[in-house]
């Protein structure tokens, strides 16, 4: 599993807990910011997902 898969997915988990944190103290900067950050984690996420096939692809055309 590539690394950005799971800095992607801790991001994710951040962004919802400021999303929730803006929502529990009515704070709309906290819960934009908050969204921004968790839709980040989820690209970062799918990159290092595309890159781990990418590397089985490239190892797979190694060996035919």
């Amino acid at each position: 599993m590539d690394k950005d898969v799971i800095k992607g997915k801790a991001k994710q988990v951040e962004g919802r807990a400021q999303n929730v944190a803006g929502a529990v103290t009515n704070d709309m900067g906290h819960q934009v910011a908050g969204k921004v950050k968790e839709a980040a984690g989820k690209v970062q996420e799918e990159f290092g997902k595309l890159k781990d096939d990418a590397r089985r692809e490239e190892k797979r055309s190694r060996v035919e």
